[in-house]
């Protein structure tokens, strides 16, 4: 099997229960993973999201980010981070639907509700070393049965999931994405 690194995880981390995994949390610093594997990222988001002009980042919070997809462009793997996430024009990102990047990397959307989340949850996937035609299988689409904060016009009538749900990764979404990221090679590997 091969082993995955998983970058940027909570400490009380789902990924922590998948075989193979080797979990990079706040108390093990993901700074300080030495590479070799492929990557599943998900670096702090807060500065680089739709509200980011509210978040109170820490100083050396937002180049974590940049600092993952500079990982997954070197070992192969997945980043997860919010859809629209300013991340995508910083790191020039390929945004979904778009042609790869000069590194193979591509992007996709999900909605986390298909894998379990209460809510929709849009996300982004930056992908580097598996072409999407060697996806895992995708869920089937599932209504969600909550919401981060009700919009106007639009699941109002959906109750607002709790900061904690809004912050895991559903345990069928990790799953897949370690899949996914065992799946991925990269140049240095097939050469």
């Amino acid at each position: 099997m091969t082993p995955v690194a998983v970058l940027f995880a909570r400490t009380d981390s789902v990924y922590k229960t998948l075989p193979g995994c080797d979990v990079w949390d706040i108390e093990r610093d993901a700074r300080l993973w030495p590479g070799g594997c492929p990557v599943v990222a998900h670096p702090p988001c807060r500065a680089w999201g739709r509200l980011r002009q509210f978040a109170k980042p820490r100083d050396d919070e937002k180049a974590l980010a940049p600092w993952a997809v500079d990982r997954i462009r070197q070992f192969g793997g997945v980043l997860e981070h919010p859809a629209e996430s300013s991340l995508w024009a910083h790191c020039c990102l390929p945004r979904p639907g778009r042609a790869p990047d000069d590194f193979g990397g591509w992007s996709m959307a999900v909605r986390q509700c298909d894998f379990g989340h209460r809510a929709e949850k849009l996300t982004w996937l930056y992908v580097v070393g598996l072409h999407p035609d060697e996806l895992p299988q995708m869920p089937p689409e599932l209504e969600p049965t909550g919401c981060i904060k009700p919009r106007l016009y639009e699941r109002e009538h959906l109750p607002i999931v709790t900061k904690a749900e809004r912050e895991h990764t559903p345990p069928e979404f990790a799953a897949w994405l370690v899949d996914l990221a065992r799946r991925t090679r990269v140049a240095s590997e097939v050469a």
